[in-house]
């Protein structure tokens, strides 16, 4: 009976609602290898999700997962990441994610279940008035600032820390986010820092910190978790004995709750007074420690607050802030939760008008009130990926990605809040277009050392669109600029550059308006020194 079972479902699987009721009872008939005891039934509702969404081929584990009255079997997984010394904290967060795969959601919100977010304060709004010296030493003595700083920047060809690439001259992220901090010690009062990194970034941070020892003292990290990754046809950990390592997978910077509670610097930080913490990405230096808006969230009494910027044409694929219509609690959207059918509402920027910039303000007695409320975790969408268990061999076998976005907590905490910020607080480097940018004198170093966009920008950062066969990897942009020694070409008039092919730029050289450099052959040829303006060049 049981083999028969699994043959009808295989062979069935289009049809799954058609065969619901008769495949119970033969799960009854058969001994119940579907973890279903002869009182409980197998609700549609239940039983076919993973079916329909094709997350689970093996009908038998399908069966088991999802009936039973919805208990999950976790224990194998709990023993597997208690073997690699991941924190209780870890493994409840990991749980609650794969207890919502199991279950067959999607993570999907809806276009239907949600309304957009009408007027927000803004940051000129809140920055009114000057925060006294006094007023700031007593903030920054109960604040932390947190640099997520656990991407290794594989996409743009490095083996490193991403935080380690030169932006001005030979200062790294890593060396203007030290200097932010020192300045702010020497100046306006002792803020405490911390970085978030990964078992990737740990060893290089520490070891290029090395010239501000002030910054590496007790509670100066925490390290990003790790989880395993699912197989799409049985939705148990994947085994791969070829490459061990391809087993686990970061979680998403949501990790970042279940690493402040496991770690055990949440209940520290606490207890040593620290209230307000400043959490931004490594790579956004436009992203800093604010006291105008550091007072403001004092102030509120709000217990999570946002920075979110105006949306654009070219933010249209990112995610957005939203209101859940049945409770008016605010959320985050990302595109990975968003179906095909509703995509065109979702880039639809005079709809939803306000992205996240990840840059967030958190009340840490809040969270722990969070956490505490709910069994030990703060409560996370899902969000699913497609991937190989092993990402260089295409051929290995399907697995799920679990992963949990930083900022979805909006909703987690009643009464949070957003408030829109300018762009100047948003230049984050995901490509080596990023990274020409913030190099060029589109982006000024204040005296505090904050990268701020320069006045002729007029606000706008400009577009920058280099050919992605040619610059994907940053050992692309630094040949292209290997000519410059240190003069980085102008783009602080520039409105955009697109650059086609193989370029040398040589010193000296200034872009106005829109520009298009072209050089069809396969060698690298020189862009001559001079004022390019409005105008598209051949090579």
């Amino acid at each position: 009976q049981r083999y028969t079972l699994c043959v009808v479902m295989a062979v069935s699987q289009q049809r799954t609602m058609r065969w619901v009721p008769l495949l119970s009872a033969l799960v009854l008939v058969a001994g119940s290898s579907a973890s279903l005891s002869s009182s409980q039934s197998m609700p549609a509702s239940r039983a076919t999700p993973a079916l329909r969404e094709g997350q689970c081929t093996n009908p038998a584990t399908c069966l088991r997962l999802n009936g039973g009255g919805g208990k999950v079997e976790f224990d194998g997984i709990r023993k597997l990441m208690e073997s690699e010394g991941l924190s209780e904290a870890a493994i409840r967060s990991f749980k609650n994610a794969y207890e919502q795969l199991v279950r067959g959601e999607s993570g999907m919100i809806a276009e239907s279940s949600i309304d957009p977010v009408k007027d927000l304060p803004t940051q000129a709004e809140v920055s009114k008035g000057q925060v006294s010296a006094e007023r700031a030493k007593e903030l920054l003595s109960k604040t932390v600032v947190l640099k997520l700083n656990g991407g290794l920047g594989t996409g743009m060809g490095l083996e490193k820390a991403k935080s380690l690439l030169a932006v001005k001259g030979k200062d790294t992220f890593l060396d203007f986010i030290a200097k932010q901090v020192m300045d702010f010690k020497k100046n306006k009062g002792d803020v405490r820092s911390m970085f978030m990194n990964s078992f990737s970034t740990s060893a290089d941070t520490k070891a290029a910190l090395g010239a501000y020892p002030a910054l590496t003292g007790d509670g100066w990290e925490v390290v990003q978790n790790k989880v395993p990754k699912i197989l799409t046809t049985s939705l148990q950990p994947a085994k791969w004995p070829a490459r061990p390592a391809c087993e686990w997978c970061p979680p998403g910077h949501g990790d970042l709750y279940p690493s402040l509670a496991g770690s055990g610097l949440l209940d520290k930080l606490l207890a040593q007074g620290v209230k307000y913490m400043f959490v931004s990405n490594s790579d956004n230096l436009g992203a800093t420690l604010d006291l105008a808006l550091l007072d403001y969230f004092a102030k509120c009494d709000q217990p999570f607050i946002m920075e979110v910027a105006e949306r654009t044409e070219a933010d249209k694929k990112g995610g957005h802030l939203a209101v859940r219509s049945s409770d008016k609690q605010l959320l985050l959207r990302e595109s990975a939760q968003c179906a095909e059918s509703d995509e065109k509402a979702f880039q639809d920027v005079t709809k939803h008008r306000f992205f996240n910039t990840n840059n967030l303000w958190i009340r840490l007695d809040r969270l722990k009130e969070v956490i505490d409320k709910h069994d030990g975790v703060v409560p996370l969408p899902m969000i699913k990926n497609d991937k190989t268990v092993d990402p260089t061999d295409g051929a290995s076998p399907k697995v799920f990605q679990l992963e949990t976005a930083m900022g979805a907590a909006i909703e987690s905490f009643p009464g949070a809040g957003a408030v829109v910020v300018d762009r100047s607080r948003f230049a984050p480097v995901k490509t080596c277009a990023d990274l020409l940018r913030v190099k060029s004198d589109a982006y000024a170093v204040t005296p505090d050392y904050r990268l701020v966009l320069a006045p002729e920008c007029g606000g706008k950062p400009p577009v920058v669109d280099l050919d992605s066969k040619v610059y994907k990897k940053v050992q692309g942009l630094d040949k292209m600029l290997s000519l410059c020694q240190d003069k980085v070409p102008s783009l602080k008039q520039c409105s955009k550059l697109v650059v086609k092919g193989k370029v040398l730029v040589e010193p000296g050289v200034v872009f106005k308006g829109e520009v298009t450099v072209t050089n069809g052959k396969d060698e690298w040829l020189p862009l001559k020194s001079g004022t390019y303006e409005n105008t598209k060049i051949a090579l």
